[in-house]
């Protein structure tokens, strides 16, 4: 059963929640007064969580493994902890939003990660974009430490993040989920309880599934506008204005007419989501022949323009660039 808590829509249920009342046993979420919040990574979606949790007046304490961002975060107030234990053991509720799997199980499941220093009734929130597999084991290990864990994806690239726009996507306890309630509150637009553990990640992979498509196509639209010597302006001012392009790819289409590719939501992150959809997909037995294609554009740029945005691949597919 999936649930839009975040906009006050919900589904009819049979199962209780806080606002059954005395026919329920209501669920005391978490209060910003008492509550310590650790988060780790401070990337370019970490850091932008963090300064939105900080202002919002929640008691934040943070760890990166790159002194350069944590020392950006001190100097805005943020408590910065020693290590991964540190935050842990001081930390009621810990969120987490990393680059790949590599990094997100070294985090976890070394001697000194969360897991080590989880304490019983610890919330753990995994933000990052990782495998369905990788997101059951942590699942599954959290549950032995006696850890409550959700996974939380994050839909949105780093403008709706510091306007606070993201929509989340979370998989696991309900309890638990509606608990952090508050936590949503700061942060996000909209938030979603896809259903039981890893649901929250499996979800997010199928909506970067059209990002991932939607990009392609709008680098290829693009190309043939170009390539038929429509003039630029037009071109862009009339596909901004068109009804086949979402809302988040309006932004998309400002940075490929200014040539301003800096990064939103990095080229080398998306190619990395299109893998684990395709692996996922492999699992599942489900058949994704324009995903495989842009899956390829990806991969063969990732080494050039890794680090740009997603946008960069319109330059490649119009020809002015090779990889």
């Amino acid at each position: 059963m999936t649930e839009l808590i975040g906009s006050r829509v919900k589904e009819p249920t049979n199962e209780l929640t806080a606002e059954d009342g005395a026919m329920g046993m209501p669920v005391n979420t978490l209060c910003k007064h008492t509550v310590k919040v650790g988060f780790i990574g401070l990337g370019l979606m970490g850091s932008r969580l963090t300064r939105r949790l900080h202002s919002s007046g929640w008691n934040v304490q943070a760890w990166n493994r790159s002194p350069e961002a944590s020392r950006a975060m001190s100097r805005e107030g943020v408590r910065i902890a020693e290590s991964v234990v540190e935050l842990v053991a001081d930390s009621d509720i810990v969120l987490s939003c990393l680059a790949n799997d590599a990094a997100v199980h070294s985090v976890y499941c070394d001697a000194a990660g969360v897991l080590s220093a989880s304490k019983p009734g610890t919330i753990l929130l995994e933000m990052s974009t990782i495998s369905p597999r990788l997101s059951h084991l942590l699942h599954e290990e959290a549950s032995h430490q006696g850890a409550r864990l959700l996974d939380l994806a994050i839909s949105g690239s780093t403008p709706a993040v510091e306007a606070g726009t993201v929509t989340l996507l979370a998989g696991g306890d309900r309890n638990t989920f509606e608990q952090c309630t508050p936590i949503y509150e700061s942060i996000a637009k909209q938030w979603f309880l896809i259903g039981g553990p890893t649901s929250g990640i499996q979800m997010k992979l199928v909506v970067n599934l059209l990002v991932g498509i939607g990009m392609q196509a709008l680098a290829e639209a693009v190309s043939l506008g170009e390539h038929l010597q429509i003039d630029r302006d037009v071109l862009f001012d009339v596909l901004s204005k068109t009804t086949v392009i979402p809302p988040a790819f309006l932004g998309k289409i400002q940075k490929i007419k200014n040539d301003d590719y800096s990064p939103e939501f990095p080229l080398r992150l998306m190619s990395k989501d299109m893998d684990l959809v395709m692996e996922t997909a492999g699992i599942a037995g489900a058949s994704l022949p324009a995903a495989a294609v842009a899956r390829s554009v990806l991969a063969s740029i990732r080494t050039l323009s890794g680090d740009l945005d997603l946008a960069a691949i319109t330059p490649f597919v119009i020809g002015r660039e090779k990889a």
